[in-house]
């Protein structure tokens, strides 16, 4: 669990995304460091995000550009969602977290300057997460809002993981280089990560036998395929079964896809490019 963003979901997968709406954004520009935002979100809190993403990657010796995105949504009540990218290593490296009005910017911050240092000593990330707990809860049916269609890694799971980690997702939709197929790894409940593929189930032991010297994390295998389904069967099994996200086959391209549930309730898919 990728996603804007009162799009509001844990951003999933990386994408080229599909917009049902026009959203109007203003953008505090800076050649190194951007601030967008949607919503009445706070002079103070754009000056802070430059001033203390500014600070966090100097002290970490980051010559980068840093993209921030801040939306405040219209209730008081709903929490603030902060985004910031950047690259570490020549990687993409994400971060996003949700908080109350006027803390959300300095929790994003804490966070990037947490995966930054976590990323240069190559330490693991500890799950579950209470910075930003899975946003599974039982539902009525929910609208799928947003199509996001993007260009699947072809990989290994380690390597699918490895972008999970970075990006900060909650789950991953790739291609499987050793089955072909497509699959998603996911943080576990416990430390470590979950894959599952369409079709191919392999024990635990051998996978995680396999990725001990590639990925540090523990990799567990689900033992059943992917469902197929429609996109609406999914939506409602999603929404009854209390899940932040669902992948599944699509039952019309026989294409994987993943389903997961944004900040405000609603649904967002990522399909694979082409697959629509």
């Amino acid at each position: 669990m990728n996603s804007s963003e009162r799009e509001q979901g844990s951003e999933l997968s990386g994408s080229t995304e599909v917009l049902r709406s026009t959203e109007v954004w203003a953008t505090a520009a800076d050649p190194e460091l951007a601030v967008t935002t949607r919503g009445q979100v706070p002079p103070a809190d754009v000056t802070r995000a430059v001033r203390a993403i500014g600070r966090v990657l100097r002290r970490h010796h980051v010559d980068t550009a840093a993209r921030v995105r801040v939306t405040q949504p219209a209730d008081a009540a709903e929490p603030t969602l902060v985004q910031a990218n950047i690259r570490f290593h020549n990687t993409p490296t994400r971060v996003q977290v949700t908080g109350p009005r006027g803390f959300a910017v300095t929790f994003a911050v804490e966070r990037l300057d947490r995966q930054i240092a976590r990323l240069a000593t190559k330490q693991s990330r500890s799950w579950p997460d209470p910075a930003r707990p899975p946003l599974a809860r039982i539902t009525e049916s929910r609208p799928i809002v947003r199509r996001k269609q993007c260009a699947l890694l072809t990989g290994t799971p380690a390597e699918a993981t490895a972008v999970l980690d970075a990006m900060d997702y909650d789950a991953y939709l790739f291609t499987d280089s050793e089955t072909g197929e497509d699959a998603i790894v996911h943080w576990a409940q416990s430390l470590g990560v979950r894959l599952t593929r369409q079709r191919t189930t392999t024990s635990p032991e051998v996978i995680a036998h396999a990725s001990l010297t590639t990925n540090p994390l523990p990799l567990q295998v689900d033992s059943e395929p992917a469902r197929v389904s429609t996109e609406d069967e999914a939506a409602q099994q999603l929404c009854r079964g209390g899940l932040p996200f669902l992948f599944f086959t699509d039952a019309d391209t026989a294409r994987g896809r993943l389903l997961y549930r944004r900040y405000d309730g609603d649904l967002t898919i990522v399909v694979p490019a082409g697959s629509a």
